[in-house]
């Protein structure tokens, strides 16, 4: 994975097989389920571009890497 700095990370959380975000990072909605499956998630922790469009807002985040914490995107989400 190249350097992606801290300000390109989201956090995740698994549970069973769903996958929420606490707050979203374009219109701050809390508790958001994703639409993404285990095998998205897997294909992003083997550095495959994985698109995900956030429910609430249908913003899309364009997630490069992954790890069992944070989703690594191609743009800043923190400021």
């Amino acid at each position: 994975m190249a350097f992606l700095p801290f300000s390109h990370t989201w956090p995740y959380e698994q549970q069973g097989k769903d996958f929420y975000i606490e707050t979203c990072p374009y219109c701050q909605t809390e508790h958001v389920l994703t639409p993404l499956k285990e095998k998205d998630v897997a294909q992003a922790k083997e550095s495959f571009k994985v698109r995900l469009v956030m429910p609430c807002c249908h913003k899309v985040m364009t997630i490069v890497e992954a790890d069992d914490d944070y989703f690594w995107a191609d743009e800043p989400l923190r400021k």
